[in-house]
């Protein structure tokens, strides 16, 4: 399966990067891990160490990038024969509020939008499967802040950016994987739809 691209998304703790991580091993002797998460506090400190813990060092190639993804692709792509980000929605939380967000809505959309571009460019060009793992943060209630709606509408357009370009797309609930793209309808002119 080179050359893929595959978006892993699901709800928290639905069993999405258990999935991703048995699916890059399945496709990948030597696997890269792109870790977006900054570490801030004690909480994440132990989710990051729990995700390690699942990693066996001998097929693992470790990167972190809470920005600048891109970069990181282009090295895991050249370390690794399969790539796994994980994850968007943690890079999205840095692209819109991190040091060199704008802090206009609509000039952090434009911002987001072209940062996801480059990160999905950079995976086609390393002919390797990459899978991408985000969060659906769009199912539950309107959220009652700005921050928070803003935040869930461009993870939201982000998802289906990336499931536009992915070859496929993975919805996990309760541990299981369903290939929603397979499934989509398909448009005979097959416009790129968004909302």
């Amino acid at each position: 399966m080179a050359g893929k691209l595959v978006l892993v998304i699901g709800g928290a703790r639905s069993g999405k990067s258990s999935f991703a991580e048995k699916f890059v091993l399945n496709y990948g002797s030597k696997c890269a891990y792109i870790a977006t998460a900054e570490i801030l506090d004690e909480e994440m400190a132990e989710r990051v160490k729990q995700h390690r813990l699942r990693r066996d060092g001998n097929r693992w190639v470790n990167f972190e990038a809470p920005y600048n993804a891109h970069n990181a692709i282009v090295a895991a792509g050249e370390a690794a024969d399969c790539i796994l980000f994980d994850c968007l929605t943690l890079y999205l939380s840095n692209l819109m509020y991190g040091k060199d967000a704008p802090d206009n809505f609509e000039e952090k959309c434009l911002y987001v939008k072209n940062e996801i571009d480059k990160l999905l460019l950079a995976a086609r060009k390393t002919n390797k499967t990459v899978v991408f793992v985000s969060n659906d943060v769009g199912g539950g209630i309107v959220p009652d802040n700005l921050m928070a709606r803003e935040y869930r509408d461009v993870a939201g357009w982000l998802n289906q950016q990336v499931g536009f370009e992915a070859d496929f797309v993975y919805y996990v609930i309760a541990g299981q994987a369903v290939d929603i793209k397979k499934l989509a309808f398909k448009f005979e002119n097959n416009p790129s739809l968004g909302e």
